[in-house]
């Protein structure tokens, strides 16, 4: 029987120059910050996670050593437990099951379910661009092989001015493309920065928004409300035929078990480095499933949480495509992947996991060596 014999947590950071302008921060990014999450068995294996900082896990490490790393269930209601009293340490999960696949010898895909070994992907930008820059950047996600786009909306005052502009470069998009892309919209309406004291739209504002959208035939609005008006969501989702889609960053497995049942979206967006883990969302796309609520993950973290939400889409999900945070050049898969020996490699649209056991993560031991900060 494998067990546990080592957790290490490291965190790395990479200078970014130019500095990137994400539409949901109004202070540039001159960095971007990963943490990496290693686990170790008695036979020398090592399991690899990343994603949210692991805030309050150190001084726990003795509830998971000696246990069998396979024991994923057990895990995750430890974390469970931890994600109550202090952060969300949810990269553990990842990292167990990427250990459990070296275990067995087998991709976590086919682990949980074996699906599909490859998703579907859509082109998720960051930047707000002029109308006519976001259109041509379009056609580059055409000629790439992306069937879909999300396209970003402004989050505060910072951004393009009102959301009349944000819909103008949207309009551009549509006039430039037809319907050789899906759109989909996020709002940025769910969360802010800690810093930014910009409130959300109301109600009326989102309705306004969606009868836009409408007409510009858009697959979904992403956060158009507050994260914590599921009953507006509700509303808003029975008033439109856009698709409501929202939760990248709620908190609890069971607050989507409530969405759920409230069929307050069309579309649920747990992302398995933030919340539950594989382990917790694997329970989330059973239950979206029989209540016809769409599941696909959010993945706007770096190409380690890119393979924990696609390993987990693939295995046993109905996801029609999966978040892919692409933007150049201010977002590379350069600059997305840097702790890995190789950038993620998409294809005429798709990701394909292959055979590789675990999560297939190879890490770049030099760059994160040079990165590591702490």
């Amino acid at each position: 029987m494998s067990k546990i014999t080592a957790i290490e947590i490291s965190h790395h950071r990479l200078p970014l120059d130019p500095p990137f302008k994400a539409s949901w921060d109004g202070r540039a990014r001159r960095h971007f910050d990963a943490t990496i999450v290693r686990v170790r068995d008695d036979e020398g294996r090592e399991g690899i996670g990343s994603g949210d900082l692991m805030k309050g896990f150190e001084g726990h490490e003795d509830l998971f050593i000696g246990h069998d790393p396979r024991h994923l269930e057990r895990h995750y209601e430890v974390l469970s437990h931890i994600n109550f009293h202090y952060g969300r340490c949810w990269p553990l999960d990842l990292a167990l099951w990427d250990l459990s696949g070296k275990i067995t010898g087998e991709p976590v895909w086919r682990m949980l379910g074996g699906r599909a070994d490859k998703v579907r992907l859509y082109a998720s930008s960051g930047v707000l661009r002029d109308p006519g820059a976001m259109a041509e950047q379009a056609e580059r996600y055409i000629e790439e092989g992306f069937p879909a786009m999300k396209v970003r909306f402004s989050s505060s005052s910072g951004g393009r001015g009102s959301w009349h502009d944000d819909v103008a470069a949207l309009e551009a998009i549509r006039e430039r493309v037809g319907d050789r892309l899906e759109l989909m919209v996020d709002c940025n309406q769910g969360w802010r920065m800690p810093w930014d004291t910009t409130l959300p739209w109301t109600f009326k504002d989102a309705l306004a928004v969606a009868r836009e959208l409408e007409m510009l035939d858009v697959y979904w609005m992403e956060e158009p409300l507050h994260r914590s008006d599921r009953k507006g969501m509700r509303e808003l989702k029975l008033s439109t035929p856009v698709r409501i889609a929202g939760g990248e960053m709620t908190r609890e497995v069971y607050e989507f078990r409530d969405i759920i049942e409230e069929r307050a979206f069309d579309v649920i967006q747990p992302d398995v480095a933030l919340v539950g883990g594989i382990t917790g969302c694997r329970r989330l796309v059973y239950q979206a499933r029989e209540a016809g609520v769409m599941f696909t993950p959010h993945s706007w973290t770096n190409g380690i949480g890119v393979l924990g939400n696609a390993h987990l889409s693939a295995g046993v999900g109905d996801v029609p495509w999966l978040e892919y945070p692409y933007d150049n050049p201010e977002w590379s898969v350069e600059r997305r992947d840097y702790p890995l020996a190789q950038p993620l490699a998409h294809r005429d649209g798709w990701l394909e996991l292959g055979e590789r056991p675990g999560l297939g993560i190879v890490l770049d031991e030099d760059r994160l060596k040079a990165t590591r900060i702490g």
